[in-house]
């Protein structure tokens, strides 16, 4: 039988810096839930490309990972999406892909508006998966996360949540990272996992770019 820990017991919050200074234990078993949206959005705020292959190699060298979880929105209107390789990949290399059509609309203000949150899928899964692993591995900033995580700290899991405030705005609400027992920048481990360096943001501003599924949904979204 697993042993049940109370939420915050001897962990508390913790804010890390630099990979091995995570708290992981080597055979507790641990789910990623990884916002593909978000870390998208992450990486290119900090300047670099995930390499995939070698980010689960990270946490499977530090942790027992029993699944990694990559969530992403397609564009319906697109008869082939740029992100097809990626999740093509991803699906025969060891992730566990979620998916679902992200469907694009004209608000009352005439502005094109595109909705693809899938929130409600990864809160479902961590939910399921409580009650199989230790800890959870999230990968996003977003505040509405923050009770996902104190319901699943109830039932004893561990919680650490990746993303950054090395950008301004930082990219991570103040209630989630207080909420996760771990608070882990991504600009600390991306040295781990990084596929390239991207280009610098003032120079991509000054070329067109190839546009990313990713950058035009969080653009829409959180335009006003």
């Amino acid at each position: 039988m697993r042993n049940r820990v109370a939420p915050h017991q001897d962990v508390g919050f913790r804010t890390f810096q630099g990979s091995d200074r995570m708290f992981f234990q080597p055979n507790e078993r641990v789910c990623l839930f990884i916002d593909g949206a978000s870390l998208y959005s992450a990486s290119r705020h900090l300047g670099f490309d995930v390499d995939y292959r070698n980010l689960l190699a990270f946490f499977r060298g530090k942790c027992h990972v029993i699944r990694a979880y990559y969530y992403s929105a397609i564009l319906e209107s697109e008869e082939y999406s740029p992100l097809k390789p990626l999740t093509d990949w991803l699906v025969y290399n060891g992730y566990f892909l979620v998916t679902k059509t992200a469907r694009e609309f004209v608000d009352q203000n005439g502005r094109r508006r595109v909705k693809g949150s899938m929130d409600i899928e990864l809160a479902v899964d961590m939910m399921e998966m409580a009650s199989k692993i230790d800890h959870a591995v999230l990968f996003s900033g977003d505040a509405d996360f923050r009770r996902l995580l104190e319901s699943v700290q109830r039932q004893g899991v561990r919680t650490s949540v990746i993303s950054s405030v090395r950008t301004t705005p930082p990219l991570i609400g103040d209630d989630l990272r207080r909420q996760a027992d771990q608070f882990i920048d991504l600009a600390d481990i991306a040295p781990q996992f990084t596929r390239r360096q991207a280009e610098a943001r003032t120079l991509r501003h000054q070329q067109t770019p190839i546009r990313h599924p990713a950058d035009q949904m969080s653009e829409l979204d959180h335009s006003d």
